[in-house]
């Protein structure tokens, strides 16, 4: 099934931030949050709206970009500088996000797969082993 494409990117944040989530945190059935990164090159905040799946406290975001090649942009500029900020609803955090290493990806790629089963197809459409990034809530 092809997802709906009726909110997506800027649109998709500026709403996610206008209703705190109440217009955007369910899209297509699935829960996204917003991740705000530090541009690698630029030093500018960039923000894009993810599905992520709940780890107890934890939010697991997949790099996935579709099954595509290549990491996305995102997923590079955490890579840089995993100091990020994100929000669940009206919730709004600062967070350290983590590459999973091979024995946890597994646990929590069957937690995002529940969320979006699609995630199986797109790694099925490329060689990368797609990334699944643990975003951990700092301070307290």
């Amino acid at each position: 099934m092809e997802p709906g494409l009726s909110l997506l990117g800027d649109e998709h944040v500026a709403r996610y931030r206008e209703t705190d989530g109440e217009v955007g945190y369910l899209w297509n059935g699935a829960t996204c949050l917003l991740l705000t990164t530090t541009g690698r090159s630029s030093g500018e905040p960039r923000t894009v709206p993810l599905i992520f799946a709940a780890d107890g406290e934890r939010c697991i975001v997949v790099a996935s970009m579709g099954g595509a090649p290549r990491h996305p942009n995102w997923y590079l500029n955490l890579s840089a500088d995993p100091g990020v900020e994100v929000q669940v609803r009206g919730d709004r955090f600062e967070a350290a996000a983590r590459t999973l290493d091979e024995a946890e990806r597994e646990r929590c790629w069957a937690l995002a797969v529940a969320v979006w089963p699609s995630y199986e197809e797109y790694a099925a459409r490329t060689e990368r082993v797609i990334p699944v990034v643990a975003l951990e809530r700092s301070g307290g």
